[in-house]
């Protein structure tokens, strides 16, 4: 990854709330709807708010270009969210998100366990980097991927 699209991590505060609801709209919107799940404010607001204390803001040279929510549980790591800013979608910065935590939950010995909606083209990325589906309930696939 050239030095201009190095990716910089940063806990989330407060003051990221009106970035984090944009983003969240931006790219969940359509999945959403798709499911006919809440999209107001609130119920993006409660999403953003599930696990903050392990949310991550993702920039580029002091940019704000995405979102990583990512943790150990007992005997594996869970990645809650990723997202990255429509405008910055199809540079393969997802994979390189997605590689940080594969990265740390195969240092660990441990398997990376995510849901991904139905529908959500983000499903190939997941695949192509070793998840496989391993349950189902109509609306999110959940997927698992064990430690390289």
């Amino acid at each position: 990854m050239a030095a201009e699209t190095q990716l910089e991590f940063r806990p989330a505060t407060s003051a990221d709330l009106p970035f984090l609801t944009a983003l969240r709209h931006a790219t969940m919107s359509e999945h959403l709807a798709r499911v006919n799940a809440a999209r107001d404010d609130a119920a993006q607001l409660a999403r953003i708010l599930f696990q903050f204390e392990h949310a991550q803001i993702v920039s580029i040279a002091g940019k704000q270009i995405g979102l990583l929510k990512a943790y150990r549980e007992p005997g594996q790591w869970y990645i809650a969210q990723i997202q990255i800013a429509p405008e910055f979608q199809g540079r393969g910065l997802g994979r390189s998100i997605l590689d940080k935590v594969l990265t740390q939950a195969s240092n660990d010995n441990l398997p990376t366990v995510l849901r991904v909606f139905d529908g959500n083209p983000a499903k190939k990325l997941y695949e192509a980097k070793g998840f496989k589906e391993i349950g189902q309930d109509g609306v999110e696939c959940l997927m698992s991927c064990p430690p390289a």
